[in-house]
C-alpha cells in the first residue's frame, strides 16, 4: 500500500494542471477579441478580463482542493460568482510520482501560501507581445519558495499554425526544475534582463554600471526568469520598487531549484509569509551562475536609492 503523496507534491500537481487552463482562459479571451482592459493606477498598470478569470479560475480551484492553504492573487476580486467552467480540479500525475523532499513531507495545509500572478505582463499582452506573457503560481513554506510553476500561454506562437501553443515549467526546491532545457548564458559575456515599460533613470545607471555586453528589455519577471534559465541572459537587474511577491515567488523557487539566486539590489532575500509587504521595494537582481559578479557591481548610489 503506497503512502499517499505528500501535501506539497499534490498541491504543485494540481497548480500544474490549474496553470494549463490558465492558459488555455488567456488564450480564449485573447482569440475572442475583447480583453475588456481597465486602468488600475495608470497606462502601464492594467488589468483585463484574462487576468480576472485567470485569477478567479486559479484561486477558486486551488481553495476547493487546499481549503486551509492561504491564497494571495495580484489581483482585488471577490471568488464568490465563480461558475463551475473556470474550476480545473486535475493533477499532474508524472509530479505525484516525484519522491518529496524530506524537509518538505510534514507540511501542513495552513502552514503554505500561495502567490498567484494570473497574468505577468499584462501590459505586453494588450500589445501582442505574446511571448512575453506568462501565468504564476509561486508556493510558500516558513518564508521561503519552495515550489513553483511557470505556464507561457503563448510559447512556440511565432513556429507556425501547426505548432503547438504554450508550455508549462515546474520546480521544487531538492527536485529540481522541469518543463525546458537548462543553458547557461555564453562564458563571459554579460547579457542584462531588464524592465521593458517601467524604466527610470535609476533603472539605468544601474545597468550602465554594470558595463554589459547587451540589453534585453522585455515585459513580465516570469519571462526574465526563463531568460536566465535558458540561457539567454546572465543576469536579470531592475533598480526599481515595482516588482511583487506574486511576480518573484514562483520564478524564484524555479531558479533556486537549479542552483540560481534571486535578492533585492541589496542581497537580502524576499520573504513570502502571508503577513509580509507585498511590494518588493529594493529592485530585483538575479541570476543563474556568477551571482557575486554582478552583487559586487550594484553602485552604492543605487543601493542608497532603494530603500528595502
Amino acid at each position: 500500500n503506497m503512502a499517499s503523496p505528500a501535501l506539497l507534491m499534490r498541491v504543485v500537481a494540481s497548480a500544474y494542471s490549474v496553470a494549463e487552463k490558465a492558459a488555455t482562459i488567456v488564450r480564449n479571451v485573447m482569440a475572442a477579441g475583447d480583453l475588456g482592459i481597465v486602468e488600475k493606477t495608470g497606462a502601464n498598470d492594467l488589468q483585463t478580463k484574462a487576468d480576472r478569470l485567470v485569477q478567479m479560475s486559479i484561486c477558486a480551484s486551488l481553495a476547493r482542493k487546499f481549503p486551509k492553504v492561504t491564497i494571495i492573487g495580484e489581483e482585488e476580486l471577490s471568488t464568490d460568482e465563480v461558475t463551475e467552467e473556470l474550476i480545473e480540479d486535475g493533477h499532474c500525475e508524472e509530479i505525484l510520482k516525484k519522491t518529496c523532499p524530506a524537509q518538505y513531507t510534514g507540511i501542513k495545509e495552513e502552514e503554505l501560501v500561495i502567490w498567484v500572478d494570473p497574468l505577468d505582463g499584462t501590459k505586453e499582452y494588450t500589445e501582442g507581445l505574446l511571448d512575453h506573457v506568462t501565468v504564476l503560481i509561486g508556493i510558500a513554506y516558513g518564508g521561503k519558495a519552495i515550489a513553483g510553476v511557470i505556464n507561457q500561454p503563448y510559447y512556440n506562437y511565432e513556429s507556425g499554425a501547426d505548432a503547438v501553443l504554450g508550455r508549462t515549467i515546474w520546480g521544487v526546491l531538492g527536485i529540481g526544475a522541469f518543463g525546458f532545457q537548462l543553458t547557461e548564458a555564453p562564458a563571459g559575456k554579460h547579457i542584462i534582463v531588464t524592465t521593458r515599460s517601467h524604466s527610470s533613470t535609476l533603472v539605468n545607471d544601474c545597468i550602465s554600471a554594470l558595463n554589459p555586453d547587451s540589453v534585453i528589455r522585455v515585459g513580465g519577471a516570469g519571462n526574465k526568469i526563463i531568460q536566465l534559465i535558458e540561457g539567454k541572459a546572465s543576469a536579470y537587474v531592475f533598480a526599481s520598487p515595482g516588482c511583487k511577491k506574486w511576480d518573484t515567488c514562483a520564478p524564484e523557487a524555479i531558479l533556486h531549484a537549479v542552483g540560481g539566486k534571486i535578492t533585492d539590489i541589496h542581497g537580502n532575500s524576499f520573504q513570502y509569509n502571508k503577513e509580509v509587504k507585498h511590494m518588493n521595494s529594493a529592485g530585483v537582481l538575479a541570476t543563474l551562475r556568477n551571482y557575486d559578479y554582478y552583487a559586487s557591481r550594484i553602485p552604492n548610489t543605487v543601493k542608497q536609492s532603494l530603500v528595502p
